[in-house]
């Protein structure tokens, strides 16, 4: 299994931008599809976006498309996301997750590695 761990959450206010990371460790890092869910208090985990293990395909969930930007640096074995155009609604506890390799993308089961989350808090 590969260990991770999310930094770069925090408070900021509406139409703000955050940067997120996921420091990777473990061998598979290079080989694992790649994703970021998000929990909101009283709510499921959800899907925000995933990437393929080379960097060249992504897909995010609709509430984030056009604002959220995933990428990796295999090299640095750490994972991205950017967050522009930040609403209140994206206040939650963002989640890096390293994929299976089978599986849907967009549930929680088919990732077995988690890190231990980071707070992101949006003000109106």
């Amino acid at each position: 299994q590969v260990q991770l761990v999310e930094s770069g959450g925090g408070l900021v206010q509406a139409g703000g931008s955050l940067r997120l990371s996921c420091a990777a460790s473990g061998r598979t890092f290079g080989m694992s599809r790649m994703a970021w869910f998000r929990q909101a208090p009283g709510k499921e985990r959800e899907f925000v976006a995933t990437i393929s293990w080379r960097g060249g395909s992504s897909s995010y969930a609709d509430s984030v498309e056009g604002r959220f930007t995933i990428s990796r640096d295999n090299a640095k074995k750490m994972v991205y996301l950017q967050m522009n155009s930040l609403k209140p609604e994206d206040t939650a506890v963002y989640y890096c997750a390293a994929h299976a390799g089978s599986g849907s993308y967009y549930y929680i089961d088919s990732y077995p590695s988690w890190g231990q989350g980071t707070q992101v808090t949006v003000s109106s």
